[in-house]
């Protein structure tokens, strides 16, 4: 019997491993938004990064992300025992590219918007199980890239329905480290999602794809741990936005559960209604330095004690929206704890 469940669907993590080190880089837009001033680096020219394609420059957001992680928890990335990393561009190229010269082991991963809670539960299990001292956890994504692919190329000029979300131009990486003395942030525990198909078929409405996995991961892991939302001071998932959000809140309403006290989104927090962002932030960048940026800042800060961040990924490729199939969604909770 695996001895480190809770209950069907929840993890615990014995050993409680620790951040060691974070950092979030973002576009101009996402500067500019209410989280300016908990990043890292903020672009200031047009989003390029130094590089001659949008792709590229992804690469290199996500690179430098990471190496600057590495630096905080006091290693280089060559040291670490594994970078897990992904985007949202086909074959995980953007990640790929960004850790081919690190010479690290890599573990390349595609959960669209769940990226970074997905890569930060399997490198906290790999840290909590033995098979690694250190890890980085990573997720980017380019809001030019990713419309390039996933819909038109930005000079045709499409219009956007009211439902859509803006695909953040960011990345966020976390060192893990089985270190007791790494960190003031343990990571605690978490869930793995199950994929969840409701049948929704509209790319432009992902939140609506989206919020029945973050209803199924939360009410599963709050009856297998006993926890009820008002146990964390935040829950937030990633990313929702609008009207992914108001959904999640109903289906809970619907069961007599109030969210509303503590619950939070990573898509709703990126943008000021005022950036034109639509329903809010998507793309695996957006909860990726939400997290790395102004969450853990709180922690640190000792404005929070205790969140459960759950990812959330509309799982979808332009191939199978093309084709007329359904988008399912996936949502990854982690449970992260400051040292007192």
């Amino acid at each position: 019997m695996a001895k480190n469940r809770q209950g069907a669907r929840a993890l615990r993590f014995a050993g409680a491993p620790r951040i060691a080190g974070h950092a979030s880089i973002v576009g101009k837009k996402e500067g500019e938004g209410p989280l300016c001033g908990t990043f890292d680096r903020v672009a200031q020219d047009d989003d390029r990064f130094g590089q001659d394609s949008w792709e590229k420059a992804e690469s290199e957001l996500q690179k430098e992300c990471i190496e600057l992680a590495a630096t905080r928890a006091g290693c280089k990335v060559g040291d670490l025992d594994c970078i897990l990393a992904g985007d949202l561009l086909n074959q995980c190229i953007g990640s790929t590219f960004a850790s081919v010269a690190s010479n690290a082991p890599y573990l390349g991963l595609y959960g669209a918007c769940s990226t970074m809670a997905e890569s930060l539960l399997l490198g906290a299990l790999l840290v909590d199980g033995g098979y690694a001292d250190r890890i980085v956890a990573a997720a980017s994504s380019h809001f030019c890239s990713a419309e390039r692919q996933y819909r038109f190329p930005l000079a045709y000029g499409g219009q956007r329905t009211p439902t859509a979300q803006w695909t953040a131009t960011a990345a966020g990486a976390a060192v893990v480290t089985s270190d007791p003395a790494g960190g003031d942030v343990m990571v605690t525990g978490g869930a793995i999602g199950q994929m969840v198909d409701m049948g929704v078929t509209d790319a432009a409405n992902m939140g609506a794809a989206m919020a029945p996995a973050a209803y199924r991961t939360l009410h599963d892991f709050w009856r297998d741990t006993g926890t009820k939302p008002t146990d964390y001071d935040m829950v937030v998932t990633g990313d929702l936005a609008r009207v992914g959000g108001d959904l999640l809140v109903e289906l809970f309403r619907r069961d007599g559960v109030d969210i509303t006290p503590v619950y939070s989104d990573c898509g709703t927090m990126l943008f000021a209604p005022e950036q034109d962002a639509h329903a809010g932030g998507s793309g695996c960048g957006c909860s990726a330095c939400v997290l790395c940026g102004h969450l853990l800042h709180e922690m640190h800060e000792k404005r929070l004690k205790r969140i459960l961040f759950a990812g959330t990924g509309a799982m979808m490729s332009p191939i199978s929206v093309q084709q007329g199939q359904s988008i399912a969604g996936v949502c990854h909770a982690v449970v992260l704890e400051r040292v007192m």
